[in-house]
């Protein structure tokens, strides 16, 4: 106990600090150069036909290069870009009830034992006899309804890069944007796997083909500080048994 609680106000007094450092300042953006996009699109490798020496090729309309008219301009290597369409619109409803009930009864009376019940009552106490020696009863009853509503509608455009391509050709993709407004910060996450084949001529590909998706819709700011129960509320839900 004696290194907990000096544990617990060290760690109070560094997010304290950190909350009252970020006072009256907007939330910082996160450095493009710093992520696995911008690794992959620096180490991708340089295809041959976006060379000087092919340039008068990739003038001819009927080239195969992807800077022609008719080449395929679709993401095909590490480092190149395509779009997610997020257009998610789920909603569950699911509905329970039951009900059940018990009720029984027992009585035992002992009104003629060899002649003893006649023998005992007189010095029994008054008002009891063995003529109703042992009587049990019993009730229950027990009912529930449980119901879960949901209604999830996200409708978001974003660019992602592939950061990896692997051993069978399925591509790696990561994409990140974030959008400041005053002092809020709403930042998209959103990663998985995609077959090449699935991205359409116009270089997309919706969600619900990225496999292993992981979607994230987020904030920070004020707006976001102020919804968020304190740290030691937080403990304190964890902790407390009521």
């Amino acid at each position: 106990m004696r290194i907990f609680v000096p544990f617990v106000a060290c760690l109070v007094v560094l997010s304290a600090c950190g909350r009252i450092a970020d006072v009256g300042q907007a939330p910082d953006f996160t450095a493009s150069s710093s992520g696995s996009e911008y690794q992959a699109m620096i180490s991708a490798p340089i295809a041959s036909d976006r060379t000087i020496d092919r340039a008068p090729e990739r003038a001819s309309l009927w080239s195969g290069t992807r800077n022609s008219l008719l080449g395929d301009r679709r993401a095909g290597q590490n480092g190149d870009i395509l779009t997610v369409v997020i257009e998610i619109d789920d909603r569950a409803e699911i509905s329970n009830s039951s009900e059940r009930s018990r009720s029984g009864s027992e009585t035992l009376a002992i009104d003629d034992f060899f002649g003893l019940p006649q023998r005992i009552d007189p010095r029994l106490p008054e008002g009891a006899s063995l003529g109703s020696a042992v009587g049990v009863s019993s009730n229950g009853s027990s009912s529930g309804d449980g119901s879960v509503s949901r209604r999830e509608k996200l409708t978001l455009r974003v660019a992602a890069t592939v950061v990896g391509v692997m051993p069978n050709g399925v591509f790696e993709i990561q994409g990140t944007q974030e959008v400041r407004v005053n002092f809020e910060l709403r930042e998209l996450i959103v990663t998985g796997f995609v077959r090449p084949e699935d991205i359409s001529r116009q270089n997309e590909i919706t969600y619900d083909k990225i496999a292993s998706a992981r979607i994230s819709y987020a904030g920070r700011g004020q707006i976001t500080d102020v919804q968020q129960p304190r740290y030691g509320q937080q403990i304190a839900d964890i902790i407390l048994p009521f």
